[in-house]
């Protein structure tokens, strides 16, 4: 049913409002999202020794690179159902629903049982602490173990962000959320069960959280009808969305890996640097929450208005996502930079670690400057289906600047987290550079053929 004429939506009105209406249940729920993990950290920490705080934030840290390649496939999802949506095609809205079905099935199976048979190899090339080896390993296979309800979970979610709807999956790891919080406090607080414990209850969160919202998908149903027909006729749909989200999440994953191997150098320096990063990679996602929400906001809002073929109102999203998130990046920088120690003392005790964790803060802090302008271009990119560059630019900006950065950084005489952790901003600017020429370049193009 089309909106009421004057009414502001994604599709009509003014373009920043409905934008924020869409992006703050979105923030809330990555905020939830980073606290569902950081509880995690933080409950091992409070009840725990250093060497748990290592192996649940290397664990958690793998288990966040493997989710990633989730949902940048599961972006493929979003991207064609607000394509589908904007244009009023509710049978292939409905195909596509049946291809993600069909196709993320496998993927959370095959993933689940690489992860549980991997799951030593993966701690040992990320070069963990021997101290936190055996409980890392251990918080790998549990968590692995519950790989299919992550995927059934990011799936629901990226066809609700699709539909523009971003509340329902805001309930759902509100849900998740909540259960993961007392059954941390549960296993690691009552029952000593360390780091497993953490990760048994991380695995229960997820699957109460899927029940739901499979309930809720039955009990409301879709604004298109979902048949047996058109579950077994998606195959197209199933190519379709690897076409999209594939290089999305290969992109994730590159970054993760970057990441990943950023870890397994600084663990080379010993458990406390190794606790160090594991925080502050935890705080990230806090700090980065409204640039990552634009991202997600703006790749829903720019595929349905793709679909609409209003490409002018497309870019002005483009504009107005940035600008909100670099004032918000303003704050972010100024907390790293002045207050480190403080957001690591949340996770930590040892005055040590907290010191380390600070000094990399510090170093990375400038990141926070250049993020909301990287992730908005992505979300653009992603809507308009531009996902092969945005897999070239994640390639490039990864592996010919952040990691070769790092380990150069990292093997200076007398070298500390601080001067390892000026890698990061420095090849986040990178990524400005290759976005903001290829914008220019679309831009032109796109406009070429539509009227702004």
């Amino acid at each position: 049913m089309p909106a009421p004429k004057g009414e502001d939506t994604i599709l009509q009105g003014r373009i920043f409002a409905p934008l924020l209406k869409f992006a703050i249940p979105l923030m809330l729920s990555i905020l939830l999202q980073a606290l569902y993990g950081a509880v995690d950290l933080i409950v091992v920490g409070k009840f725990g020794d250093t060497a748990s705080v290592s192996a649940v934030s290397n664990g958690s840290q793998i288990m966040q690179s493997i989710t990633e390649v989730i949902i940048g496939l599961t972006m493929g999802v979003t991207v064609l159902i607000g394509r589908f949506v904007g244009a009023k095609d509710d049978e292939s809205a409905a195909e596509t629903v049946g291809g993600a079905i069909k196709l993320f099935l496998i993927v959370g199976v095959t993933l689940s049982a690489l992860v549980a048979v991997l799951a030593p190899e993966i701690v040992e090339i990320m070069k963990v602490p021997s101290e936190a080896a055996a409980k890392t390993v251990a918080y790998v296979r549990i968590c692995g173990a519950g790989l299919v309800f992550i995927t059934a979970f990011n799936v629901v979610s990226a066809l609700f962000r699709g539909l523009g709807n971003s509340k329902s999956p805001l309930l759902f790891i509100s849900i998740a959320c909540a259960t993961n919080i007392s059954g941390d406090l549960l296993l690691c607080g009552v029952f000593k069960m360390d780091a497993a414990g953490a990760a048994i209850a991380t695995v229960f969160a997820q699957a109460v959280s899927v029940a739901f919202s499979i309930y809720k998908i039955k009990k409301d149903g879709l604004p298109f009808t979902l048949s047996k027909k058109k579950l077994f006729k998606s195959k197209g749909a199933s190519l379709r969305i690897l076409k999209i989200g594939g290089p999305v999440a290969v992109q994730d994953f590159c970054i993760s890996l970057s990441f990943l191997i950023i870890i397994a150098i600084i663990n080379t320096l010993g458990l406390v640097a190794s606790a160090s990063i594991g925080i502050s990679e935890k705080l990230f996602v806090f700090l980065a929450l409204v640039p990552i929400s634009f991202m997600y906001a703006l790749s829903a809002f720019v595929a349905q208005n793709v679909g609409a073929k209003q490409e002018g109102r497309a870019i002005k999203g483009l504009g107005a996502g940035v600008i909100a998130s670099f004032c918000f990046g303003i704050v972010t920088f100024s907390l790293t930079f002045f207050a480190g120690g403080f957001l690591a003392s949340i996770f930590e005790n040892d005055p040590i670690v907290i010191a380390s964790a600070q000094s990399y803060l510090r170093g990375t802090s400038a990141e926070y400057l250049f993020v909301p302008f990287v992730f908005c271009f992505l979300g653009y990119f992603n809507g308009i289906g531009k996902t092969n560059f945005v897999l070239i630019q994640g390639l490039l900006s990864s592996f010919a600047v952040r990691i070769p950065l790092s380990y150069y950084l990292s093997r200076l005489p007398n070298t500390n987290l601080f001067t390892i952790g000026l890698a990061v901003p420095l090849s986040t600017l990178s990524s400005i550079l290759i976005c903001a020429g290829y914008y220019i370049f679309v831009r032109r193009k796109r406009l070429a053929m539509h009227e702004l």
